[in-house]
Protein backbone atom coordinates (compact mmCIF):
# COMPACT_ATOMS: atom_id res chain seq x y z
CA UNK A 1 0.00 0.00 0.00
CA UNK A 2 1.19 3.39 -0.65
CA UNK A 3 0.87 6.48 1.61
CA UNK A 4 1.19 9.60 0.41
CA UNK A 5 1.19 13.13 3.03
CA UNK A 6 -0.16 15.51 0.20
CA UNK A 7 -1.54 16.04 -3.49
CA UNK A 8 1.81 17.05 -4.34
CA UNK A 9 3.77 14.25 -3.42
CA UNK A 10 0.91 11.88 -5.19
CA UNK A 11 1.45 13.75 -8.36
CA UNK A 12 5.04 13.21 -8.50
CA UNK A 13 4.45 9.57 -7.80
CA UNK A 14 2.13 9.83 -10.20
CA UNK A 15 3.91 11.38 -12.70
CA UNK A 16 7.38 9.18 -12.46
CA UNK A 17 5.68 5.53 -11.67
CA UNK A 18 1.99 5.69 -14.21
CA UNK A 19 2.69 5.67 -18.13
CA UNK A 20 0.13 6.55 -21.11
CA UNK A 21 0.07 4.04 -24.08
CA UNK A 22 2.56 6.69 -25.56
CA UNK A 23 5.29 6.43 -23.16
CA UNK A 24 4.57 2.66 -23.07
CA UNK A 25 5.44 2.53 -26.78
CA UNK A 26 8.76 4.53 -26.39
CA UNK A 27 9.71 2.28 -23.84
CA UNK A 28 8.96 -0.64 -24.68
CA UNK A 29 9.69 0.77 -28.39
CA UNK A 30 6.90 -0.84 -29.73
CA UNK A 31 3.47 0.23 -32.18
CA UNK A 32 0.34 1.31 -30.68
CA UNK A 33 -0.80 -2.03 -32.15
CA UNK A 34 1.52 -4.43 -30.25
CA UNK A 35 0.57 -2.57 -27.07
CA UNK A 36 -2.99 -3.19 -27.81
CA UNK A 37 -1.84 -7.18 -28.16
CA UNK A 38 0.22 -7.22 -24.84
CA UNK A 39 -3.34 -5.67 -23.45
CA UNK A 40 -5.40 -8.28 -24.94
CA UNK A 41 -3.33 -11.17 -24.80
CA UNK A 42 -3.21 -10.75 -20.95
CA UNK A 43 0.88 -9.73 -21.15
CA UNK A 44 0.14 -6.31 -19.85
CA UNK A 45 -2.55 -5.02 -17.85
CA UNK A 46 -3.70 -1.35 -17.81
CA UNK A 47 -4.05 0.66 -14.15
CA UNK A 48 -7.06 2.34 -15.55
CA UNK A 49 -8.34 2.13 -19.20
CA UNK A 50 -11.01 4.76 -20.55
CA UNK A 51 -12.47 5.14 -24.00
CA UNK A 52 -9.26 7.38 -24.85
CA UNK A 53 -6.30 6.00 -23.17
CA UNK A 54 -4.83 3.08 -21.03
CA UNK A 55 -2.17 3.80 -18.34
CA UNK A 56 0.38 1.18 -17.23
CA UNK A 57 2.78 0.87 -14.33
CA UNK A 58 6.05 1.66 -15.97
CA UNK A 59 7.24 -1.41 -13.74
CA UNK A 60 5.29 -3.38 -15.66
CA UNK A 61 6.04 -1.86 -18.97
CA UNK A 62 9.88 -2.61 -17.58
CA UNK A 63 9.13 -6.13 -17.02
CA UNK A 64 7.67 -6.58 -20.02
CA UNK A 65 10.55 -5.46 -22.20
CA UNK A 66 13.23 -7.41 -19.59
CA UNK A 67 10.64 -10.38 -20.54
CA UNK A 68 10.64 -9.75 -24.34
CA UNK A 69 14.64 -9.37 -24.21
CA UNK A 70 15.31 -12.53 -22.47
CA UNK A 71 12.84 -14.18 -25.30
CA UNK A 72 14.76 -13.05 -27.82
CA UNK A 73 18.28 -13.37 -26.30
CA UNK A 74 17.53 -17.13 -26.07
CA UNK A 75 15.59 -17.51 -29.53
CA UNK A 76 18.66 -15.75 -30.99
CA UNK A 77 21.64 -18.87 -29.12
CA UNK A 78 22.54 -21.19 -31.61
CA UNK A 79 21.45 -25.11 -30.38
CA UNK A 80 18.58 -24.09 -28.11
Amino acid sequence: MYTFNSKEELAEWIEREICGVSEAMEILESTRQNIHGFVKNGKLKPVKETKNERLFFRSDLIERKEAAKAYHTKKDKPGE
